[in-house]
């Protein structure tokens, strides 16, 4: 099990020990979307969701996600998030919502799983306010595309 700090050396999950570990200025950025047909789209744009503003509700649902990472997966460490930001931007040429998630914190370790999170919760809640018009959106490609801080530096996904 070499390299999986999330486990021990019998192999049982555990969660990782961070109290030695320096306070660092941490950052992650996520990015997923949400694919649905021009008409959805229009729909959500054009403001007529029968359910409201479909991306506002999306943001605040996003932010409070990534707050509530620590509460959704089992072995994350519950971390003082100082900003989480989220840009649903309308794509047209997808047709859908391209989501991207930006956390911070200073603590002892990262804040991949609050973006990833994020992004994650803000796609479900779009699905969930226009769902009775389109049931067969696809949440799709999500992952991390940065993270900077902590003892293993800068990560950038290639795009």
């Amino acid at each position: 099990m070499s390299g999986l700090t999330h486990f021990d050396a019998k192999g049982d999950a555990h969660m990782v020990d961070v109290s030695d570990k320096a306070v660092t200025s941490r950052l992650a950025v996520a990015r997923g979307a949400v694919r649905m047909t021009a008409e959805t789209l229009a729909l959500i744009t054009e403001g007529r969701a029968a359910k409201g503003d479909v991306l506002a509700v999306a943001r605040l649902a996003g932010i409070m996600g990534a707050k509530k990472t620590a509460d959704l997966i089992p072995l994350c460490h519950p971390l003082p998030v100082t900003k989480v930001a989220l840009d649903l931007t309308p794509d047209p040429a997808l047709p859908g919502i391209q989501v991207e998630a930006t956390v911070k914190t200073t603590g002892q370790t990262g804040v991949e799983m609050e973006a990833l999170t994020a992004v994650s919760v803000a796609c479900l809640t779009v699905y969930d306010m226009v769902k009775a018009v389109e049931k067969s959106m696809q949440i799709e490609g999500i992952r991390l595309i940065l993270k900077e801080g902590g003892k293993s530096g800068r990560f950038e996904a290639t795009p």
